[in-house]
């Protein structure tokens, strides 16, 4: 396996045409046979040969693509290596193919070629044979000198090298072990030359191979004008990055002149220095300071949100008064669809900042947060300096998306991890797994957005500043769907105001009756829908006979357009009769809802519900925004039995048994009695509690006031109000305790257009974070026992004297 070969090879051999490489003396290669002549050479010599020439083959180097498949075979290059094959391995899909492992054994010239197909097979000359050469022994004594002389070169060149790098010492030990004349093959077959620089070395004859490639070994270590390493040098030196990160990157530069591309090591550390230099330490960008103007941008962007634009116009106040000042960690808490993800890329817009998501709904593992150590295969950064290197700025606005769904796994709890980036007095000296230098995160803004607190670990939380976005009401919902919505549609579906009309009144049927939510989300999609109906009707044309009934246009409700077709060609004659303007808009009314929409989803009436007694109306609270509970109750003979069903929590579990124990206590003083008169309710008769939407899983306490009038409008046989609805907690003793949510509870009672709440005594504060409109539209009962609860909610009062202590205020 030397330049001055003893391998005997044989006269006549088949060719591999590869141009994946070229194959050198000594070294070894993979190569891809996917070709129709390569495929049979394979089949035909290696899968069935069984004699050790049968794998010896002519690796040929060719330039055009073998997989062409051309009818004439190619121009070949005159010098090739024999090879000996030691692997081959085979594969059907996408398309079959062989991987070949070959090793090369020495060089051959092509006399002539003896046949082209199925596979191309020539006589061919070896090469580098001292009988080559007419005086053998003085040739074999100038190879000896030249190759001793290239061998302490190359010692020298690889002990440059850092040696504690495992491929390093091998292939120290390497050059130790091998023939010197093959020294010049195989380092050439290493270093980064190439294919025509490599075509140039098996061309030559072995005296002047050994002197001409320390010249190529020179130009890699010398060629540093058209280096990257030398560009990425010049980069770390003219970076602003701290004296600490400064002395790690020229530390891991060092290294990397050092180390052989071929190493896997090599790619790392490098992308390790480019991260470094990309990386945004003292860059940043300029607030915009201008409160009136922030005001302005905010109030165009979202309406209502009163409270949240308050905080980040304090927040512009005092980056006035003081430039250094930390940025805030804020935490919008509010559910689905109130604009908690577009209100943080517009406090981005209104300070001028750059704005970067990152979703954290699903993470489970710490190192999206951290980043992993550079010593795993695939390491990477986390999401937080991978969203810095984006944005290309040290003070951005980082919005944490869902942060309160994060999960935890084996691989570690990123909402451990956050408490490190969301922590003001320690994020200045966050320090990334993968950079394992600090980087100053505290110029960040970061927003965190959650539909719930209740699954957001106590310790993140309490790093956090809580502003609640609740959902809206019915008048915020309908400015937001004129001023935002509409026109967004009408937009992204090529409508104009001149083609498609939709009164307030339309909109607010479409929020009535179908859709309920503390969002838009749904009032958004139900406006598409509409938009591609009308834009079908706008792509027909005229050309299509509609007869369009327009009749009071002018008065704008109660206008009806309906689109009905008709086979009459008189038909648009009929609308010019009407002498209205050919192109008029069409205008949205509740017939046209019901033909595009459908029939409305939430038609029952609340009134419908309490017709009968054993039915009251509570109110919940959950991620989605408040809702209205109903609670149904039923008796029957039996044996004294409590059955729940709907999907019930331990906690509420427990409400209904502390309901059914006080009204037990309390049955002679309400004159409450089973179906056969007896004050013991319980006594051979069996109570049914149902909580419907039994697929939706329910808990809490704040339903034991409404369990309560439930099942005394039962055991009474009178009727709960049905504009009343009631939330709260209960105690053994009948007090009522306060519970959270209020704000949304009662604009869920809104929403169901219900015109009663009673809610807790000690929860009367909250009221004031009520929108002035919904408490003008009902009438709040505030609850200190349960007597005061169900002389509010039955007509007339429940006990036979109403008590003088019962507060019913209209707010």
């Amino acid at each position: 396996m030397s330049s001055v070969s003893p391998i005997q090879i044989p006269s006549r051999l088949p060719l591999l045409l590869t141009h994946e490489g070229v194959l050198l003396p000594g070294s070894t290669m993979r190569t891809s046979v996917d070709s129709a002549r390569n495929l049979q050479l394979v089949r035909s010599r290696l899968l069935k040969g069984t004699s050790l020439q049968s794998t010896i083959l002519g690796v040929i180097p060719n330039t055009p693509d073998p997989a062409s498949d051309a009818q004439d075979l190619p121009p070949l290059h005159r010098i090739g290596t024999a090879a000996l094959a030691v692997q081959v391995v085979g594969s059907n899909w996408p398309k079959p193919h062989y991987t070949l492992l070959i090793t090369g054994l020495c060089r051959f010239q092509i006399v002539q070629v003896l046949k082209e197909k199925p596979y191309p097979v020539a006589e061919v000359e070896q090469l580098d044979r001292l009988e080559e050469f007419p005086n053998a022994s003085k040739t074999r004594e100038e190879l000896g000198e030249l190759s001793e002389q290239f061998y302490k070169y190359a010692v020298q060149l690889v002990e440059m090298l850092d040696m504690s790098v495992p491929a390093v010492a091998k292939l120290r030990r390497l050059l130790d072990s091998l023939p010197r004349e093959a020294l010049p093959d195989i380092l050439t077959s290493i270093i980064r030359t190439s294919n025509k620089e490599k075509l140039q070395v098996i061309a030559i004859r072995p005296i002047r191979r050994i002197t001409h490639i320390p010249g190529t070994l020179e130009d890699e270590d010398e060629d540093e004008d058209h280096d990257d390493i030398v560009m990425l040098e010049k980069k770390i030196r003219t970076s602003s990055m701290p004296e600490q990160a400064h002395k790690v990157c020229v530390k891991e530069i060092k290294r990397l002149k050092k180390m052989p591309q071929s190493m896997p090591e090599y790619a790392l550390t490098r992308n390790y220095l480019e991260l470094m230099v990309e990386l945004p330490w003292n860059k940043s960008t300029t607030d915009r300071l201008d409160i009136r103007a922030a005001r302005i941008l905010l109030d165009n962007d979202h309406y209502a949100m009163e409270k949240l634009k308050k905080r980040v116009l304090e927040y512009l106040a005092v980056r006035q008064l003081k430039n250094n000042l930390k940025g805030p960690i804020l935490c919008f808490v509010g559910p689905p669809g109130v604009g908690k993800t577009s209100v943080g890329r517009s406090v981005a817009k209104t300070l001028g900042r750059e704005f970067h998501r990152i979703a954290l709904g699903g993470v489970c593992d710490q190192s999206d947060i951290r980043g992993h150590r550079r010593t795993y295969v695939g390491s990477m950064p986390g999401r937080i300096i991978n969203g810095l290197k984006t944005v290309g700025v040290n003070n951005p606005v980082f919005l944490l998306d869902e942060v309160d769904k994060l999960g935890k796994s084996l691989q570690g709890d990123p909402a451990a991890a956050l408490l490190e980036v969301l922590d003001p007095e320690q994020n200045h000296n966050f320090t990334d797994h993968y950079l394992n230098v600090a980087f100053d995160l505290s110029q960040v803004l970061f927003i965190a957005t959650a539909n719930t607190t209740a699954t957001i670990p106590p310790a993140l939380l309490d790093r956090m500043e809580i502003i609640q976005v609740p959902g809206y009401t019915q008048e915020e919902k309908i400015e937001i769907a004129h001023r935002h919505l509409i026109p967004k549609q009408l937009e992204q579906h090529g409508l104009t105001p001149q083609q498609i009309q939709i009164p307030q009144v339309t909109t607010l049927d479409i929020i009535t009756r179908y859709t309920r939510e503390a969002g838009v989300r749904s009032l958004d999609r139900k406006f598409g829908a509409i938009c591609r109906a009308v834009a079908v009707k706008v792509a027909e044309g005229p050309h299509k006979e509609a007869k369009l009934d327009r009749s009071n246009v002018a008065e704008g409700e109660g206008c009806k357009e309906h689109i009905l077709e008709d086979a009459k060609s008189e038909s648009v004659s009929d609308t010019t009769d009407l002498g209205l303007p050919p192109e008029m808009p069409i205008l949205i009314d509740f017939h046209a809802l019901k033909d595009i929409l459908g029939p409305p989803m939430y038609e029952m009436e609340v009134s419908e519900r309490l017709s009968q007694p054993g039915v009251a109306i509570g109110l919940a609270w959950t991620p989605l925004g408040g809702e209205i509970m109903f609670v149904e109750a039923s008796r029957m003979d039996g044996e004294g039995q409590l059955t729940l069903t709907g999907q019930l929590g331990d906690v509420m579990k427990e409400s209904a048994h502390l309901a059914i124990s006080w009204l037990r206590s309390n049955a002679k003083k309400y004159h409450l009695t089973n179906a056969s008169g007896s004050f013991d309710l319980l006594d051979n008769t069996d109570i049914h509690l149902h909580f419907p939407a039994g697929a939706v899983t329910k808990d809490g306490p704040s339903a034991g006031v409404t369990i309560v009038t439930c099942l005394a409008s039962l055991f009474s046989g009178r009727l709960v109000r049905s504009d009343v609805a009631m939330t709260g907690e209960i105690t053994l003793r009948g007090l009522v305790l306060p519970v959270g949510g209020i704000k949304d509870k009662v604009l869920a009672a809104h929403r169901a257009g219900l015109k009663r709440v009673i809610i807790p005594q000690r929860n009367e504060k909250d009221l004031e974070e009520i929108p002035g409109n919904v408490r003008q539209d009902l009438s709040f009962v505030t609850a200190g026992c349960l007597d005061e609860v169900l002389n509010a909610a039955f007509d007339g009062g429940f006990t036979v004297k109403t008590r003088p202590g019962l507060l019913n205020s209209k707010l």
